[in-house]
């Protein structure tokens, strides 16, 4: 047998485990524990493709087990919905290294389109990579010999491509119009098992196309090359002279934003107060959002200038960094006014998030202003892809619902129904703090919604924050149903 047709075996084989690992793992449990499992078993049947293929274990598939496998296991340390999101995102971020295809095998090297091309390409394996595996890669010649016939494998590859496609649109179908569901229903009154078939079966299309992108060597065997997507990109060019004055007008806005505003930047609620007609909340909530926006777009307008430019580069570096320094002072007081916003109102979830942004904003500015402007372009998108994993793994050791109900207690009037639906994160708060609430109707809520909190669990979808939340209900369940007794 070819070294071709044992690698479409072992990917045929590895897509069809992980499929069945996927119902088992994930099908009626909570996200937890078993996310590493899955992920372990990822990255063993990669590695399994690539010893068999044999493919060397160069570019950014060397770089991407770690991060991979770190954030995988983050879902067996918090509960918090934000955070699994976070999390989630992280490990795109892990799949967008082992993605990469370039001439030379060094991460640091790839530039943002590169690891965007590469994540897209990865996307298209994985919705639709399978369809090129089961024509290309599947030895159906060998499989069917005993049939002798061209039909047979035909039909297989049909169906193997198929009967994905007719569960993700009957399903769609099914959720779209009642009637069609209703039909549904009673041609297959047995619907219990259904997710243990539907489940497996799309895990390993999706399985089996990513696998493939990722263990192919040659970039033009992927569904979707990534060169072909960089090569889409217009050949953008901007003389010297129209940058310097974008950037220099530029400049100059946030010069003047930054000067006429300087008293409201960082005056403190004091100075907003004395002003009628411009509220404390106005001031922080719609002030902050507006500068993440404005902190957002200063990134890729320093990105394009110096990428663009080919003459008078130096002065247009002059410039970026002039507006990178002016654009850190507006991140500054974005800052500040949420930590204004948060003494007064009080922390949530998507302040703490968006904190996180305008942080994770702030040092690929910086970043930027050490390899952009220094010539060392190729730098900047590995720099700031590690400040995305530094950012997200810090967010998973501050425990954002813990520290939200933390915070939120030593406020004079807590938003105690807010508290009370926050994630199994913040349980050990939440009991902690409340014998000390003086409001008795606040009090009995709380301890009736700790108590409605499911006390069932299983060890696929274990979980340490919700391991510990449950067993501290469990300690403490006879003072909270004494607390919540009218």
């Amino acid at each position: 047998m070819s070294r071709e047709s044992r690698r479409g075996l072992a990917l045929l084989g590895a897509a069809a485990g992980l499929g069945i690992a996927g119902d088992l793992l994930f099908v009626g449990h909570d996200l937890g524990v078993n996310v590493l499992l899955f992920a372990l078993a990822f990255v063993g049947s990669l590695a399994l493709i690539l010893r068999i293929g044999p493919s060397a274990l160069h570019q950014g598939r060397r770089w991407m087990a770690a991060p991979l496998l770190l954030f995988a296991a983050a879902f067996a340390w918090h509960a918090s919905p934000l955070l699994t999101a976070t999390n989630l995102l992280a490990l795109a971020g892990a799949i967008s290294l082992g993605a990469l295809r370039r001439t030379q095998p060094r991460p640091q090297e790839a530039t943002l389109g590169d690891y965007a091309a590469g994540l897209a390409a990865a996307g298209a394996g994985t919705l639709a990579g399978s369809v090129d595996f089961l024509q290309r890669d599947v030895p159906w010649d060998e499989a069917t010999r005993g049939v002798r016939s061209e039909s047979a494998a035909a039909i297989a590859r049909g169906a193997a491509i198929g009967l994905p496609l007719v569960l993700v649109f009957g399903g769609l179908f099914a959720a779209a119009d009642a009637v069609f569901r209703d039909l549904l229903a009673a041609a297959l009154p047995n619907v219990s098992p259904w997710p243990h078939l539907v489940v497996p079966i799309l895990v390993a299309w999706a399985a089996a196309g990513l696998l493939r992108d990722l263990a192919e060597d040659r970039e033009e065997r992927r569904v979707v090359p990534a060169q072909a997507l960089l090569a889409k990109r217009p050949r953008l060019r901007i003389g010297g002279t129209e940058a310097l004055i974008a950037l220099a007008a530029l400049d100059l806005l946030f010069a003047a934003f930054v000067a006429v505003q300087a008293r409201y930047l960082f005056g403190g609620g004091a100075l907003v107060q004395a002003r009628e007609h411009l509220t404390y909340a106005q001031y922080a909530r719609h002030g902050f959002f507006e500068l993440v926006a404005v902190s957002v777009l200063v990134v890729p307008v320093i990105l394009v200038a110096n990428a663009t430019v080919r003459d008078r580069i130096r002065a247009v570096r002059v410039l970026s960094g002039t507006l990178i320094a002016l654009e850190l002072v507006v991140a500054a007081s974005a800052l500040q006014r949420m930590h204004a916003y948060v003494d007064q109102y009080g922390l949530t979830e998507l302040r703490i998030y968006t904190t996180g942004v305008m942080l994770w904003l702030v040092a690929i500015l910086l970043w930027a202003f050490v390899t952009v402007l220094r010539g060392r372009s190729r730098r900047f998108a590995v720099g700031a892809v590690v400040a995305g994993f530094v950012a997200t793994a810090a967010l998973n050791v501050a425990n954002p619902d813990a520290l939200i109900a933390e915070t939120n207690f030593n406020r004079a009037h807590p938003d105690t129904p807010y508290l009370a639906h926050l994630s199994d994160d913040a349980v050990p708060t939440l009991l902690a703090r409340l014998p000390a609430i003086a409001d008795r109707a606040v009090q009995r809520d709380l301890a009736g919604a700790l108590l409605a909190r499911p006390a069932d669990g299983d060890l696929l979808g274990w979980n340490a924050s919700r391991s510990r939340a449950r067993s501290l209900i469990a300690s403490h369940r006879a003072q909270l149903e004494a607390l919540a007794r009218p």
